[in-house]
């Protein structure tokens, strides 16, 4: 029995013999106090030499694999395995935790890194991706995270001398990172020619951008930047596992075994190699170490430490060792001296000794070492082998004695007999042999019982009894030596045993949990001096149980330390020590036996600190020695609190039940209801479940909890106020230190926890995403500025919050039982306790985790329940409450005393300035002085103590009081009654608010003429409430069973009562005395009604299916009504009192006549002609539309309809209770639905004169009052929303543009795809023909001809070495708004396009860019804080919220230098389209495309997301902030507009209400803009721009424009406003109006572009000027005085730019689009010259040789030749029907080629004049043509076509030619083809999916430029036949550059876009001579 409870004695872990060498690297370093600090298992040590003594860090739970040293050398970082992993920060000197980063990592943590000032760290993930994770590792917040690379990463390292980058290294990669923002952003490291690519195993940082990185083959890689510079060569001779830099310089350690320092600029110093010193041996390789000073530290595999002084390098000094690889089994102790002997896979045997913490002696055998016994004598040492076979060596010399090979399977166990004469050996071929130790180990003896391999052995202590375990668990004895098995009990009854290490057997019956049958305990060893017995697990644990003990699921002690299973443990010979070895960890551990005695004097070794504590007493029983639980606390635990349906899960239903409703909503369906109802009052109070949850306010108001919400009640007036941000059950309140704000936690799947200002109610902050189901306790701190919240999950998450900025600083796991408390420590903010089911926790902050102690009980008592906690005076002081009625006194974390205070649990405390208060079950009120020496004062709460004034009766004296506080003179009290009492110091009572008590409530009823109502619930009380201002309880009466329904007689005196046994009865309905009463049916009485008029008639309705109809004169029951198929629902009377009509559990709505009860059938149009009495059916035609388009999943259980037939109440299972307009016909009505009830609304009732409305919430046993508020006092709208489940059918409206922008897909560079519909092998991976006259080397042929023709022969030809973007030519204005701006005062404007951001100066035209981002920028705004001068946001396309490099981000930067100030990597998926600046400018918004459409919240300085939440399920436009706020902003979209606030971290939104100005429907709105006193404009598309107070439509502008309104400005200087949309220009309208403050008057401003519709994109006012960008590229300047217009940009609408041609001699190029427009561009002037119209699409354009003649190719196979001089067509043909993608002059002038998608290409002869006859054409062209070359001399043509084939044909015959040699010699006019061997080098690996579309060769022959679909330039040589050819890549255009050329000399390259219409021109820069 006495395994009852925990042995009382202890084990302290004294030393750890081993290394851990293998699998790990850079672990081991100096600290500050010249300790070592390294790691072992799953313990962090730190070994001071010179004291030769060990510390251990305990905090992890499972192996460390990495470990990090802080800059200052005292703190370390260590990280670990697990699947959930995490990282401890910790302080070598003291070994407490500082820090815990947890949450992120999954598998393990690879590698740790501090920064250069060690604020940050990061860490490498084991997970698929490798992920990177900077960490604010004080805090415990990630800064940063990204997938870190597919393979394998072996080390990272932070630059030291640059900020904000980082290196890491692994498998065949390195990458250089930078920190920006929240953006981790890759670069990888280019090998190149100067060495292989290979793993790169560590690294090192320097100075100048240097790298110095070990490779897998040993050499050194040296990096400057990204680029390998050069290799030092084999520094060592295998694998270079460590790299460590210090003052002096480097040190690196290989796989060779040697050691090698080298100086700062890395040359050579010395070169040890340990291989050859005396310590050394073969295979020694390194794999850590550390340089400092003089000293070098040394890790090696195999488990060693070496210290090594520099200048005696050959005499390393080994200071550390430990088994290697390969598990480690063996274990045996010396029989009488403190030597223990260990054995293991590595097969070497060593001796340690337990003084010297030492290894003695080691040797190595031949075989695998598995187990290991000493003689008697100690003279004899046995090794049992892997292989079968046995050996026996001399303790003292280590020389062999024998050795014996019986068995073939591995021997796992053998021992001495303790007479020292035999020696029992047990195989795993399940056989036990005996050898005779005289007889040179002669065999005498086996045992064969066993069926499986043999465990464990022991023998008695008269040597003639074994006694065997085996794999099975079977327990079997054997006599010795012959090994018969012994049977008879008497026999077995009398063995003693010598020793006991089996694992089974009745002795050892309690080390097994109660239902497992599991064997994962490898090992037990049993202490008969001290009783206590020790076992070794599978899970690392090593546990002290009594001993024996005998029941299973015993208590014990536990210990962790080991990593996974500890294969061995064994009691020293005195008894002083216990040994146990970890099987993969390769460790020894040596644990301190403190026996009982020891520990009163030893109480500083008390509850050690780890986050899994090593002494707890638990046990796998938890009722071994558990007083009865109280009967309410035990009803308190099993509550669950889960729901079928979150109020969370309701907008997914909704999407789900999509299609059904498509069907239903073709009818119109009625509007919302005129009037609206208001809460006024509510009786009730949750006290049966909740606690310390009642409170005075600042001003003596008191603030509690019921049902969903908030109640501030004043006592005075006798008024309540409410708090409704809620949506479910609260279930604990805190109030703020200075009792103004209030915080509530509510049930949920991702519960919230609310904090409010109690005067205005409004939310301060929302905190969620850390628990689950919901939050059962919070706690403000003393300084107000923290909160503490427990979660209900099944660990009990513990939350510690900053809640005004709405951040988690910590979490942690609190407990599996429940939790009930939670305080914070008055004096030190860091520290709390919980309290909770045999619970006390001390719990201390740690960077982002919480490390708890237990409290410790020591002797004084038990573990027991604790309900409630308090701190005392002091930070050390803390009082509990039990559930025995004590009180715990706590001093730190010790139980001091205990104090008895009540009979039953002690529920509620509270301090006081001098003493405290105590509240228990017994109903008792006790004040106490200030250390619970004595009882003050008690007060019993009793009835004949209530005082006159009070607002009720209470139901019974004495009743459980669950929350206590004090203030303005009086002791507020709850009861579990839902009662709140205020007791006056001198005595009297008054009772102030009350509700009924536990168990649901049903039956509602109100009185015919008075405002009282009636309740009756399942806590068997009927009770009369008064509605009117005195609103209290006017009368109860106990019954004998719980009710379901009651009803008032038509005249108000009787009241009838339906049961839940079947039975019902009348009272009278002032006394409430019986009547009559009458016991018909069985089950329960679901509905009661008296027939109107004289009330003859009683129907009574049960769950019988039956519907009862009595005589109330005569009292005798007349008629039943029979026909239901399931239990009646709800009964009403017609006004007549003739007709029934009953809904029935089943759905069906039936009619009888009365009295007798026939059924009657009547059609669904004839219900509606009757006229009811009541109508309280929730079925049929008349209330269809009630049911939501989630039926499925919830009930309408009950309806009430207006006296004047308008409006129909509905409550339902959700909690909501909704107004419909009656009839609600048609499905899924519109509706105003409030939440207020947590989960069922059981009844709902208006009263007599429809003033009020009465709900009924059932599990949450609150009566709600609800005031009717009728349309005239409109003012004070109070209605949670209008609306109906599905979205209004009325279309938003339509407009081309808003379509488009709309349904447009981005696609990401990266998954581009190719824009030509190639077919065909791509050039690159085509076999080549061999050719017919291969030259030999030497050639007397002459030489080759140039391939191309050269213009600038006389000079040295230079070729080009970078390309630098000039000009941009573009605006994206077709899918993109509000994103041109105004800086510097009107100097220069910013806007984009493509990937680049422009600052274009108005007056000079010059331009500079902003190129860091990496896809297309879709949106930009700038900042207009004065703090923040020239800030602008960028957001960008992206692909999956990954994080990784492709991730959509938004980029912050300086528009005058371009800097980037913050990358923000986000969730939108897709791409940002909408981003926003705050007032104070330092809050940045952005909006996703992602199908949820996410709005999120940055502090973009910091790149923290503050909050994010989904915002509509269409597209959202555009979001912005008030000018004026950083919590206030406003989106607008697809039929939405929502207006947001910001809470801590929660975003809180109500969509626009429409319904006060009649015909107002929702449109889709496209543009915002703010007024003073909270006005919102925002622009619809039909041109109304409607104007919002608040959140309600007041007024709407119609016909602002005749169009969309795009776009909308508010000017911050004067507040007016500019709008901009799509109009046709005429006299008196404009597509731009500016207006005044409020919208009232305008003047119109017209556009002169000579556009038939002018569409605007963009507006911004800057001084006196408007800027307007459009729709088709134009960025405009506007005069505001003289309204005139100034072009600034302009650029093609529509894409993509297919043509493009550069003049012969001057800067001017051509450009021909999809628009149907070509443009004359002029570089010089930075602007376009002119533009013609051709009326279709163009797609080709090329000058004649001398530039006075251009010729356009048409879409429509058209083509074109204009002179240039006058703009007249000279000639106009068309002889094809498809695209002309080609056209050519000839270098002669003489002919013109044109190439089409028809695959041919048709010659024309100039000379003949303007008739352009064609003279001939190419044949056999197998794909249409791409691109075309004349030969110089006009001989040739080059075709390149679809099929990825370049054909030469002869001009003008138009004869292939196919002689390779002849076409080789051909030298060229142009070079534009992207065929040919002459370029294959510039097909690129992956395009796969994309091509090279374009490419042009330069005028000097020598460089060659490309486009293609991922939408990069690339720069090249010419020629480049050599595949996969260098390059240097230009990035700017969207996806796809269609087309590319030189300008004349070089100067400048021009690209085409073809998504993003833009041109760009960039500069080309020649190498110097």
């Amino acid at each position: 029995m006495a395994a009852r409870s925990a042995p009382s004695c202890h084990l302290r872990l004294e030393w750890v013999y081993g290394y851990r060498g293998h699998q790990c690297r850079n672990n081991l370093y100096y600290t500050a106090a010249k300790e070592i600090v390294y790691f072992v298992a799953g313990v962090g040590v730190v070994y001071s030499p010179r004291e030769h003594r060990q510390k251990f860090y305990r905090g992890h739970s499972d192996d460390i694999i990495s470990l990090a040293l802080h800059p200052e050398r005292v703190l370390v970082a260590t990280g670990q395995v697990g699947k959930e992993p995490y990282i401890c920060v910790w302080d070598s000197y003291t070994v407490q935790t500082v820090s815990v980063l947890k949450d992120v990592h999954t598998h393990g943590i690879a590698c740790l890194a501090f920064d250069l000032d060690g604020q940050r760290l990061v860490s490498v993930g084991l997970d698929s991706k490798n992920a990177v994770c900077v960490w604010d590792w004080k805090r415990g917040r990630v800064l940063s995270m990204a997938p870190g690379h597919t393979d394998r990463i072996f080390d990272i390292s932070w630059d030291l001398y640059q900020p904000n980058k980082l290196v890491s290294c692994g498998v065949k990669h390195i990458k250089f990172w930078s920190l920006c923002g929240n953006a981790l952003t890759p670069k990888r490291g280019v090998f190149g020619k100067t060495g292989d690519l290979q793993t790169i195993l560590c690294l090192a940082c320097a100075r100048d951008e240097l790298t110095y990185s070990g490779a897998l083959n040993g050499d050194i890689y040296v990096w400057k930047g990204i680029n390998l510079i050069r290799t030092i060569q084999g520094a060592h001779t295998a694998g270079i596992f460590s790299m460590n830099s210090c003052e002096e310089g480097f040190a690196t350690g290989g796989r060779d075994g040697c050691i090698r320092l080298w100086d700062l600029t890395f040359k050579p110093i010395t070169v040890i190699d340990l291989r050859e010193t005396e310590q050394g041996y073969k295979g020694l390789s390194v794999r850590s170490v550390c340089w400092r000073g003089d000293h070098i530290l040394v890790g090696t595999q195999d488990s060693e430490i070496f210290e090594i002084v520099v200048h005696e390098r050959n005499k390393p000094f080994l200071i550390m060792q430990g088994h290697c690889e390969g598990e480690l089994w063996a274990l045996a102790v010396h029989p009488t001296k403190p030597l223990a002997v260990t054995g293991s896979d590595d097969r070497s045997v060593r001796i340690w000794s337990l003084v010297d913490h030492a290894l003695i002696a080691r040797c190595n055998m031949e075989e695998p070492i598995r187990c290991a016994a000493v003689n008697v004598d100690g003279i004899h040492l046995a090794l049992g082998m892997k292989d079968g076979s046995f050996t026996v060596l001399r303790v003292r010399d280590m020389t062999e004695v024998v050795h014996i090979k019986d068995r073939k399977e591995a021997i796992h166990e053998l021992k001495y007999s303790p007479d020292g004469t035999y020696l029992a050996v047990g195989c795993n071929d399940s056989s036990v042999d005996i050898y005779g130790v005289a007889q040179r180990y002669k065999k005498v003896g086996e045992c064969a019982g066993s069926l499986s391999f043999i465990t464990h052995l022991d023998w008695s202590s008269d040597s003639r009894y074994l006694q065997t375990n085996d794999g099975t668990g079977k327990r079997l004895l054997y006599k010795m030596p012959g090994g018969k098995e012994v049977t008879s009990k008497e026999e077995i009854k009398g063995m003693h045993w010598a020793s006991w290490t089996c694992v089974a057997g009745l002795e050892v019956n309690g080390i097994w949990p109660k239902y497992s049958d599991i064997n994962d305990i490898n090992s037990v060893d049993g202490n008969y001096v001290g009783q206590v017995l020790v076992t070794a697990d599978d899970y690392g644990v090593v546990k002290l149980f009594r001993y024996p003990c005998l029941r299973k699921g015993a208590k014990f002690r536990k210990y962790i330390g080991h990593s996974a299973h500890v294969t061995n443990v064994r009691w020293s010979h005195d008894y002083q020590w216990v040994i146990s070895i970890g099987g993969a960890d390769h460790s020894v551990f040596q644990w301190k036996f403190i026996p009982e005695r020891k520990l009163k004097d030893a109480l500083h070794i008390a509850p050690q600190e780890s986050l899994a504590e090593s002494n707890s007493d638990e046990s796998d029983s938890d009722l071994s020695d558990v007083p009865e639980l109280d009967s309410e606390i035990e009803q308190e635990t099993q509550l669950t609190y889960h729901r079928q349906v979150y109020k969370e899960d309701l907008p997914q239903l909704k999407e789900q039940c999509k299609e059904k409703q498509k069907s239903a909503t073709s009818k119109r369906r009625e509007r919302t209801p005129g009037n609206s109802i208001r809460l006024h009052f509510i009786h009730g109070y949750r006290g049966y479940d909740c606690r310390s949850n009642l409170f005075y306010t600042q001003i003596g108001e008191i603030v509690y909890h019921v049902a969903a919400v908030g109640v501030i009640y004043n006592r005075q007036q006798n008024t309540q106020r409410f708090y409704l941000g809620h949506d479910d059950d609260i279930l604990c309140l805190a109030i703020h230190p200075l009792k103004d704000y209030v915080a509530t936690g509510q049930v949920g799947r991702d519960p919230s926890i609310h904090v409010w200002d109690t005067e205005t109610i409004k939310p301060l902050s929302i905190l969620k995403g850390y628990h689950q189901y919901g939050i059962c306790a919070v706690d403000f701190s003393a300084d107000g500025k923290r909160l503490a919240s427990v979660g209900i999950d099944d660990s009990h998450t513990i939350v510690l919050w900053d809640w005004k900025k709405g951040e988690k600083l910590s979490v942690t796991r609190g407990s599996k039982d429940k939790i009930f408390v939670v305080k914070m420590n008055p004096y030190v903010p860091d520290k709390l306790i919980t309290a909770g089911i045999k619970h006390m926790k001390f719990w201390r902050r740690a960077g982002g985790g919480l490390i708890g102690k237990k409290g410790y009980v020591g002797t004084l008592g038990k573990n027991d329940t604790m309900m409630c906690a308090v701190y005392g005076w002091t930070e050390e002081m803390a009082f509990s409450g039990t559930s025995t009625g004590d009180v715990c006194i706590w001093r730190d974390v010790f139980l001091v005393k205990t104090v008895k205070a009540h009979d039953g649990p002690v529920f509620s405390m509270h301090a006081l300035e001098k003493g405290f208060v105590t509240g228990g079950k017994d109903g008792m009120v006790a004040l106490w002085d200030d250390s619970f020496e004595r009882c003050l004062k008690t007060y019993a709460i009793k009835r004949a103590d209530l005082a006159p004034g009070s607002k009720g009766l209470l139901l019974e004296d004495n009743p459980s009081i669950r929350a206590i506080s004090l203030g303005h003179g009086h002791i507020l009290v709850g009861t579990k009654n839902g009662e709140i009492l205020e007791v006056d110091k001198s005595g009297p009572i008054t009772l102030l608010v009350q509700g009924h008590m536990e168990g649901e409530v049903w039956g509602l009823a109100t009185h015919p003429y008075l405002p009282i109502c009636a309740t009756v619930s399942d806590d068997k009380t009927l009770r009369i409430w008064d509605l009117s201002p005195s609103h209290c309880m006017l009368a109860v009466r106990k019954l004998k069973k719980g009710g379901r329904c009651c009803c008032f007689s038509p005249d108000g005196k009787a009241l009838a009562v339906g049961l839940n046994d079947g039975s019902f009865l009348m009272a009278n309905a002032d006394t409430l005395e019986d009547l009559v009463s009458f016991h018909h049916r069985k089950d329960i009485i679901s509905d009661i009604r008296f027939s109107p008029g004289s009330g003859k008639y009683l129907a009574v309705a049960s769950h019988d299916s039956f519907v009862d109809i009595y005589n109330v004169t005569s009292s005798k029951r007349v008629g039943v009504c029979k026909g239901a198929t399931s239990y009646i629902t709800h009964i009403d009377w017609d006004s007549r009192g003739k007709l029934l009509q009953v809904n029935t559990g089943a759905k069906e709505q039936l009619f009888f006549e009365a009295p007798r009860g026939r059924k009657q059938t009547i059609p669904g149009v004839e219900v509606e002609k009757i006229s009811w009495a009541t109508w309280t059916s929730v079925l049929g035609l008349c209330c269809e539309g009630i049911w939501p388009v989630i039926g499925e999943v919830t009930e309408v259980t009950t309806s009430c309809l207006t006296s004047d037939k308008m409006v129909l109440a509905t409550g339902d299972d959700l909690g909501f209770v909704k107004l419909f307009r009656y009839p609600a016909k048609g499905k899924f009505g519109k509706f105003k639905k409030y939440v207020a009830h947590s989960t069922h609304v059981t009844n709902v009732r208006w009263t007599y004169d429809d003033s009020m409305l009465v709900t009924l919430g059932g599990a949450d046993m609150s009566l709600m009052v609800w005031t009717n508020e009728v349309e005239s006092h409109r003012e004070k709208k109070y209605c949670d929303s209008e609306e109906s489940d599905i979205d209004s059918e009325e279309d938003g409206g339509y407009d081309s543009d808003v379509t488009r922008e709309n349904e447009i897909s981005y696609t990401i560079r990266a998954l581009s795809t190719n824009i030509r519909p190639m077919f065909g092998v791509k050039p690159h991976l085509q076999q080549k023909e061999p050719s017919v006259d291969e030259r030999p080397p030497v050639s007397r042929a002459p030489p080759q001809p140039e391939k191309l023709q050269s213009n600038n022969v006389g000079k040295k030809k230079r070729p080009i070495e970078d390309l630098v973007l000039e000009l941009a030519f573009g605006y994206r204005g077709r899918d993109c708004r509000n994103n041109v701006h105004y800086l510097n005062d009107g100097d220069d404007i910013i806007y984009h396009t493509a990937s680049v951001g422009i600052l274009h100066n108005v007056a000079t035209g010059t331009q500079s860019f902003y190129q860091e981002h990496n896809d297309d920028i879709l949106c930009l705004t700038v900042n207009q804080h004065p703090k923040f001068i020239n800030i602008v946001a960028t957001g960008q396309v992206g692909d999956s919220a990954d994080m990784s490099a492709t991730a959509p981000s938004v980029h912050i930067w300086d528009a005058v230098n371009k800097q980037t100030l913050s990358i923000l990597r986000c969730s939108h998926s897709k791409g940002v389209c909408s981003v926003s600046f705050s007032a104070t400018g330092k809050l940045l918004l952005s909006v996703g495309l992602d199908p949820e459409h996410t709005v999120t919240i940055w502090r973009w300085q910091e790149g923290a997301k503050i909050a994010s939440r989904g915002g509509h399920n269409q597209r959202i436009f555009v979001a912005e902030f008030r000018p004026d706020s950083d919590t206030q902003f406003v989106s607008v979209g697809i039929k939405h507009v929502k207006f947001w606030t910001l809470a801590g971290r929660a975003l809180l939104s109500k969509k626009g209400l429409l319904s006060t100005l009649e015909d107002a429907r929702m449109q889709t709105m496209l543009a915002v803009a703010f007024g003073a006193n909270n006005l919102t404009f925002t622009g619809t598309i039909s041109g109304d721009v409607c104007v919002w107070k608040d959140h309600i439509l007041c007024r709407v502008v119609a016909k602002a424009h005749n169009g969309p309104v795009f776009a909308m400005y508010t000017t911050l200087r004067d507040g007016l406003i500019v709008t901009g949309g799509k109009e046709r220009p005429s006299k008196e309208g404009g597509a731009v109006k500016l207006w005044d403050q409020e919208l009232r008057r305008c003047r119109a401003f017209r556009l002169e572009t000579g556009q038939v519709t002018d569409c605007v994109r963009s507006v911004c006012r800057g001084k006196g000027k408007i800027l307007v960008g459009t729709r088709n590229s134009e960025i405009i300047e506007v005069g505001e005085k003289n309204a005139a217009c100034n072009i600034l940009v302009n650029g093609h609408v529509d894409g993509p730019i297919w043509g493009l041609a550069t003049h012969p001699s001057r800067d001017f190029f051509l450009s021909a689009a999809e628009d149907g427009t070509v443009r004359l561009w002029d570089i010089a002037d930075k602007k376009m010259l002119n533009k013609v119209n051709l009326g279709h699409a163009a797609r080709t354009v090329c000058y004649s040789p001398e530039g006075d003649m251009v010729a356009i190719g048409m879409k429509n196979g058209e083509f074109i030749i204009l002179l240039v001089s006058s703009l007249k067509i000279w000639g106009k043909k068309r002889d094809r029907r498809c695209a002309i993608h080609d056209i050519r002059f000839s270098p002669d002038s003489r002919y013109l080629a044109v190439g089409s998608s028809e695959n041919s290409v048709d010659f024309y002869d100039l000379t003949l004049g303007p008739t352009l006859n064609r003279i001939s054409y190419c044949k056999d062209i197998p794909s249409f043509v791409i691109q075309m070359d004349f030969s110089a001399d006009s001989r040739h043509l080059q075709v390149s076509s679809g099929c990825y084939k370049r054909h030469v044909y002869e001009v003008p015959s138009g004869k292939h030619l196919v002689d390779h040699a002849a076409i080789d010699r051909i030298t060229w006019a142009t070079w534009t083809s992207i065929l040919g061997d002459e370029v294959m080098g510039i097909w690129s690996r992956h395009a796969e999916k994309a091509d090279v579309t374009c490419a042009c060769v330069s005028h000097s022959g020598i460089s060659l430029v490309t486009g293609d679909d991922f939408g990069m330039v690339k720069l090249y040589d010419f020629p480049c036949p050599e595949k996969f050819a260098k390059h240097k890549r230009f990035l700017g255009h969207s996806p796809h550059v269609t087309n590319i050329r030189f300008t004349s000399g070089d100067r400048h390259v021009v690209s085409a876009g073809g998504d993003d219409c833009s041109l760009f021109v960039w500069k080309c820069v020649h190498m110097p001579h």
